[in-house]
């Protein structure tokens, strides 16, 4: 069997933009749909069959699991971009010297993580005051989940280095296994089957386990088959030694890329706050439109993330004339993909906010007055994702980071305080469309007038080879 060559997946530097970006998406947004159904289902089982103790224990487990993921998350588009922009230019070797560095760092970092994770679990859950019907509870799912924490480590950094190197397929392929035995073991762990014990709470975090070690194996075991042109094999481990410009790049330009969904989770942090000034019922409401919100910001994430492996590939090879059709067409998917969620919203407000709300609660009519002043500022939100995108692909990191944090931080919030006193509520739906407009202008007038075409990802260059 003959190696998996370039050529094997499809091209992102040549042929029509639009086709190829659409298909390219496609499969990234599928992946982000399974993923949340995933954790909404465990949750079910966790909820209604285990109690609010143990719900409240995964929240506070899943907390903590965010905000690792989050930080390695910016390293792991750093990679993508750098295994893009080889691959761009057909230096395979270089490809194979980030793949190599990424790896000896991801396993690295996650096995230290998890280490001191399994060593600290009961101080962390105790630190975030957990409850204290829910704090052993918390503490035996989270030492399972820090088990699992190298294999989802190292399951996104594959992913991001596939999609860098033009393949978005072949991970939602394995994501669908992985997602599928997580919610087939769920019930089977939980509450145990002939010789399986019992596990309660621990046993959900033991399905994911097994689901993605399972999942992991046998990825790596199929682009080993294939011959996959970026899998290193015996006599080359000078590749697995760290390239210290390229930890550099990785370190220097995905720690800004990790930063922005740190603002933006603690951004939301804060504007649940505020919400909670108003009771509990708009505070449930609110509840019910995040629900409904993650579901319609998925298109646009998925078409920054198919944007950026595009544009990273196509700044390689030297194509900027393709790198300014990308973001059009980009921007284009964007409205159209996010704008019909957003047009489906308006039209069956009542419908979409009932499968979180019970039709006879007062916050029901809240939540439908929150989402019809706020579901449309998420299309504009969406053009910033996708020229950060592109900017964030040429090694420009530090803009789109400064912008989001003026527009959620120095815009969106102090709106929303200054003017909740004496326009009440509306004041925090109305910030929303003031941030997310405020974002998009920046991103429009960086991106037309900025200097990021003449940014870089590594200091120097090196020569293609194939």
């Amino acid at each position: 069997m003959k190696p998996t060559a370039l050529r094997s997946t499809p091209s992102l530097i040549e042929g029509p933009i639009a086709k190829t970006l659409f298909f390219f998406t496609l499969p990234i947004l599928c992946g982000n749909v399974l993923q949340s159904l995933n954790g909404s289902v465990n949750a079910v089982w966790v909820g209604h069959y285990l109690g609010e103790a143990a719900l409240t224990a995964t929240a506070n487990s899943n907390a903590i699991l965010f905000f690792l993921i989050t930080s390695v998350l910016g390293l792991g588009m750093a990679a993508t971009i750098l295994v893009g922009q080889s691959l761009g230019a057909k230096n395979k070797d270089q490809a194979k010297r980030v793949v190599g560095t990424s790896v000896t760092f991801f396993l690295s970092v996650s096995l230290l993580v998890a280490l001191c994770g399994l060593i600290f679990s009961r101080r962390l859950m105790e630190l975030m005051h957990t409850p204290q019907d829910a704090l052993p509870l918390a503490v035996a799912y989270m030492r399972i989940t820090f088990l699992a924490l190298p294999f989802q480590f190292s399951t996104i950094f594959l992913t991001m280095i596939l999609r860098g190197a033009g393949d978005t397929k072949t991970p939602l392929k394995f994501q669908m296994l992985s997602v599928g035995l997580d919610i087939a073991l769920n019930p089977l762990f939980i509450f145990g089957l002939g010789p399986i014990p019992a596990l309660g709470i621990a046993g959900s975090a033991l399905a994911t386990l097994v689901a993605q070690s399972v999942s992991l194996s046998a990825l790596v075991s199929y682009l080993y088959y294939k011959k996959h042109f970026l899998c290193l094999h015996i006599g080359e481990g000078r590749y697995l030694r760290p390239d210290p410009a390229i930890l550099k790049a990785m370190i220097l330009k995905g720690g800004p890329m990790g930063l922005q969904m740190i603002v933006i989770s603690l951004s939301m942090i804060m504007m649940i706050s505020l919400v909670n000034h108003f009771g509990s019922e708009t505070s449930a409401a609110y509840g019910a439109c995040l629900q409904l919100w993650n579901y319609v910001q998925m298109p646009a994430l998925a078409v920054g993330m198919a944007v950026s492996s595009m544009a990273a590939q196509n700044i390689g090879a030297r194509r900027l004339d393709r790198v300014q059709r990308i973001a059009k067409v980009g921007i284009m998917f964007n409205f159209l993909m996010t704008g019909g969620l957003v047009t489906l919203i308006y039209l069956f407000n009542h419908v979409a906010l009932s499968f979180f709300l019970p039709e006879h609660v007062n916050a029901l009519p809240i939540a439908q007055h929150i989402n019809a002043m706020v579901a449309w500022s998420f299309v504009a939100l969406g053009v910033t994702f996708v020229l950060s995108s592109v900017m964030r692909a040429s090694g420009a990191v530090m803009a789109p980071l400064i912008i989001l944090f003026l527009a959620l931080w120095c815009i969106r919030l102090p709106f929303a305080r200054a003017l909740m006193y004496s326009w009440g509520a509306d004041a925090l739906w109305w910030s929303f469309g003031v941030g997310s407009v405020s974002a998009m202008l920046m991103s429009m007038s960086y991106y037309r007038f900025g200097p990021w075409r003449n940014a870089h990802m590594l200091a120097t260059p090196q020569r293609g080879t194939t």
